[in-house]
């Protein structure tokens, strides 16, 4: 068969660094497997090394949310139609073993067999903008309550006039005035001094400013 007529399935085992590719024909035969980096480079080369087969039609990658996503990306912008493949069950992986081809190889026949597909996962446009505000969102509420405990805590044994000033405050309030407080480093050997740097040192203004907007 000439090699222009030859349709190709493509299959890709990602990780951080690297990505493992495999290339199946229409038959399910191994066209053969290759490692490529994780990079704009490495995308290009994985691509071009692809249709060197022949008619590249499918491509089925791991984790196209994950380390796949910059990869899939790259299929999609050239014209590549690319489905979500999911990672072998374990069972399989112990009757196998760990082996990159191995994956990439099983990759290619589920994305030809249609098993184990899915829509793959855009990291681009308004979704991603939402997901990556989403993360900062719940790094700063995260945050904001693990300050929130610290504070709490080391109220309970701070001298007398600041847990008397501090003790029954809302967080919101608490926060506030932890932020504000302005102790000189030249009386940190003073308990009053030292609780109110702690509290100032425990927040930070830029993590302030997030957790105020969460409250």
């Amino acid at each position: 068969m000439a090699q222009h007529e030859v349709e190709v399935t493509g299959g890709v085992d990602t990780h951080k660094d690297t990505h493992t590719a495999a290339a199946i024909d229409s038959a399910g035969r191994v066209l053969g497997s290759a490692q490529f980096p994780a990079s704009a480079l490495g995308y290009r080369k994985l691509l071009t090394w692809l249709r060197s087969f022949g008619t590249l039609v499918l491509a089925g990658v791991e984790g196209t949310g994950a380390y796949g996503a910059g990869l899939s990306r790259y299929l999609r912008e050239h014209d590549v139609t690319v489905v979500e493949i999911d990672r072998p069950d374990r069972k399989t992986r112990r009757w196998q073993g760990k082996s990159d081809p191995v994956d990439a190889e099983a990759a290619a026949r589920a994305a030809l067999a249609e098993r184990r597909t899915g829509t793959p996962k855009f990291r681009d446009g308004r979704v991603e903008a939402l997901r990556a505000l989403r993360v900062a969102r719940r790094s700063a509420v995260q945050q904001r309550a693990d300050v929130t405990r610290q504070i709490k805590t080391l109220i309970i044994t701070a001298p007398e006039g600041v847990r008397t000033m501090l003790r029954h405050l809302k967080d919101k309030d608490l926060l506030t005035i932890c932020a504000g407080f302005r102790p000189s480093l030249d009386q940190a050997g003073d308990p009053i001094a030292a609780a109110q740097l702690k509290r100032r040192l425990g927040i930070g203004l830029p993590m302030a400013t997030a957790l105020h907007a969460t409250l």
